[in-house]
């Protein structure tokens, strides 16, 4: 048997295609693969469901990134819409395995620190350490104009002299302790002259140095809601502005981004056809035999959704992630309500 008879011919293989087909293949095999990757490719449009952007890879430092700007875009939101908003110390729950960590690693930590003053003659690196820190945050209060404060404390707590004090056994502690008291009574807001009169009632040096950041948390927190109400008018000027341009950048570096809008906005449009009576229905179908629904109709109704979102289980869209503090408040209320 010849060779010709064990291969198929073209004709077998061509079977869908007419002769004018076959003979364009013969001359330009290319062409005729581009045309069948063209015939078999569905095109986005004939389903009912808009075609997926493929995966991206991204790194650790871009998705930190991104949700460091969707961070400072719901900041800046609350910051705008709620004229009474503070920043306050974080308070973990009194049985929580991150508490308990704390407070293990806080005690160890003032207790080497107490074990090192005790030695004969005392260690002082760890208390030096704990001065260039209190010397960091005395300075970071201060204004560009404060200069003669900045040299106050440059001078009193150069760390070089003090090391040099410790190592020949002339360095005194609670004249620097005196000192940083002083400094922070003329940094911290009035309503913390209270606190840091309890600071000069402790002699104890450990207790000393704890109370002294326990205090300068407090004016870290102080500081920082006064620049929250500084910048506030700012912000309500430059808001939409802001918001929009920051949504921009997140969806431009990732662009699947908006997974819970896609299914929030579908699950909702697919909830309004199955309560359009079958009459309706039929005379509103469009051409591929899905009813057509008005936007604006799916969008009322998906914030209506929104009301009473499950936001424990299921993550709030994308878009209205702003809203988040908000609705997580408000739709409790709601289903509470409800359920009268």
């Amino acid at each position: 048997m010849s060779q010709d008879q064990d291969k198929p011919g073209r004709s077998e293989i061509n079977l869908g295609e007419s002769e004018d087909d076959q003979e364009d293949n013969l001359d330009n095999p290319e062409q005729s693969v581009r045309k069948k990757i063209r015939q078999n490719t569905s095109s986005p449009s004939r389903g009912n469901m808009p075609q997926a952007s493929p995966p991206q890879f991204v790194s650790v430092e871009e998705l930190m990134e991104t949700a460091k700007g969707v961070t400072n875009m719901v900041l800046a939101h609350e910051i705008v819409v709620n004229g009474g908003f503070q920043i306050k110390p974080a308070e973990l729950p009194e049985n929580s395995l991150e508490k308990r960590v704390r407070d293990i690693v806080h005690k160890a930590f003032w207790d080497c620190l107490e074990a090192q003053l005790k030695e004969d003659p005392p260690s002082y690196d760890h208390a030096i350490k704990l001065v260039g820190e209190i010397k960091e945050a005395l300075l970071s209060f201060l204004l560009p104009g404060h200069t003669r404060l900045r040299n106050q404390i440059t001078e009193a707590l150069d760390l070089e002299l003090i090391k040099q004090e410790a190592e020949n056994g002339a360095l005194d502690i609670s004249k620097l302790a005196e000192f940083i008291i002083g400094m922070m009574g003329t940094l911290c807001a009035p309503a913390r002259d209270e606190e840091i009169k309890k600071l000069k009632e402790i002699h104890e040096i450990v207790p000393l140095f704890r109370a002294i950041f326990s205090v300068l948390d407090l004016m870290k927190m102080d500081m920082a809601n006064f620049a929250v109400s500084s910048i506030r008018p700012h912000l309500m000027q430059q808001s939409v502005e802001y918001e929009r341009k920051k949504f921009q950048e997140l969806c431009e570096k990732q662009p699947n981004s908006l997974v819970f809008v896609t299914e929030w906005l579908q699950e909702t449009a697919d909830d309004l056809r199955s309560k359009i009576p079958p009459a309706v229905s039929d005379s509103a179908a469009s051409a591929s035999g899905v009813p057509e629904l008005c936007p604006v109709a799916v969008q009322n109704h998906a914030y209506l959704k929104l009301l009473k979102w499950d936001h424990l289980r299921k993550p709030f869209p994308e878009v209205i992630y702003v809203f988040k503090i908000l609705l997580s408040q408000l739709c409790p209320q709601i289903q509470d309500n409800l359920h009268k």
